[in-house]
């Protein structure tokens, strides 16, 4: 991974945990066996009437089962692929783009030291949390 791409990372990693922010997980692939499986067994319990009980009941379930799975920011963002971390690093870099630095340290310092900067990578971090990874966020209570 190239080094500024890398220190971009971790630098939204450090707001992310800075300021407590954590990322839904969704499950949707077990929620949707989850219905899919119920609404097999309904019809074979109960026909055409058994499937859409089976489903109704299988999509609340999978729905109770997926949701709420929250972890911190900046876990998920050290999990991505590097194809994903280069479309964070676009999207934050041309925020960082007058900055000089030379090391990771040196770069949240910066961008910590500057409550304006700090606001637009940050809006840039949840702005790419929210529509690259589908995901919801929320600020640790």
């Amino acid at each position: 991974m190239a080094p500024r791409m890398d220190d971009c990372v971790r630098l939204c990693c450090e707001i992310g945990s800075h300021q407590e922010i954590e990322v839904a997980v969704k499950n949707s692939t077990k929620g949707a066996i989850l219905a899919g499986g119920t609404a097999f067994v309904g019809g074979m319990l109960g026909g055409p009437p058994g499937i859409a009980v089976g489903g109704a009941v299988g999509g609340l379930l999978g729905s109770w089962l997926t949701s709420g799975q929250f972890r911190p920011l900046p876990q998920i963002l050290m999990e991505l692929p590097a194809a994903q971390k280069q479309k964070l690093y676009d999207n934050v870099a041309d925020i960082l783009k007058d900055l000089d630095w030379t090391d990771v340290a040196q770069l949240i310092a910066l961008v910590m030291g500057n409550a304006t900067l700090q606001q637009k990578v940050t809006a840039a971090l949840l702005n790419y949390v929210r529509t690259q990874l589908q995901s919801e966020v929320r600020y640790k209570d």
